[in-house]
């Protein structure tokens, strides 16, 4: 069995993200989606609640693409967290050349520490391409509308989150 981690922090999960994990689902039986705690990031969502929204947007990716999705938070090492669940390849996606640079220094971070796992990098659909969750973020916080960057639930949940 293949096992793939496609890890993030997922605060919150975007269309960008729903759109890598479809995809990678064909290249994996199994997806773990490795959500980060991260707390130097101080994110919005709580780890439950971003656990919860990942689960909730896989329920529709499943139903079409069938395959395994684990949802599984870690606070370790990326290749720890990649060993710990079995993966053989971790999943990243990239948006632009920026991304490229910080991902080309984590895969020799990582490839030093255990060459046996392989990381693959996919690029985000070009209509997801400027997704980030700092930028929806910003955006909702301010009042604008993100129906176009994240799926509806999330939509709500960040509205009801900037109206407390």
């Amino acid at each position: 069995m293949r096992i793939g981690l496609y890890p993030g922090t997922f605060d919150p999960i975007t269309l960008g993200h729903t759109d890598i994990i479809q995809r990678a689902m064909g290249l994996v039986d199994k997806l773990v989606i490795g959500v980060a705690i991260n707390r130097d990031k101080g994110p919005l969502f709580s780890l439950e609640e971003r656990v919860a929204m990942v689960k909730a947007e896989c329920a529709p990716i499943l139903a079409k693409t069938g395959g395994e999705i684990v949802v599984h938070p870690f606070e370790n090492l990326l290749i720890d967290c990649a060993r710990d669940v079995g993966a053989s390849v971790i999943v990243r996606g990239l948006r632009a050349v920026a991304d490229f640079e910080y991902e080309f220094q984590m895969v020799g971070m990582n490839r030093a520490m255990d060459a046996s796992i392989e990381t693959v990098f996919m690029m985000a659909d070009a209509r997801r391409q400027a997704i980030a969750s700092k930028l929806v973020k910003e955006i909702a916080r301010l009042g604008g509308d993100v129906t176009k960057f994240v799926p509806p639930a999330v939509n709500l949940a960040l509205i009801a989150r900037y109206k407390s």
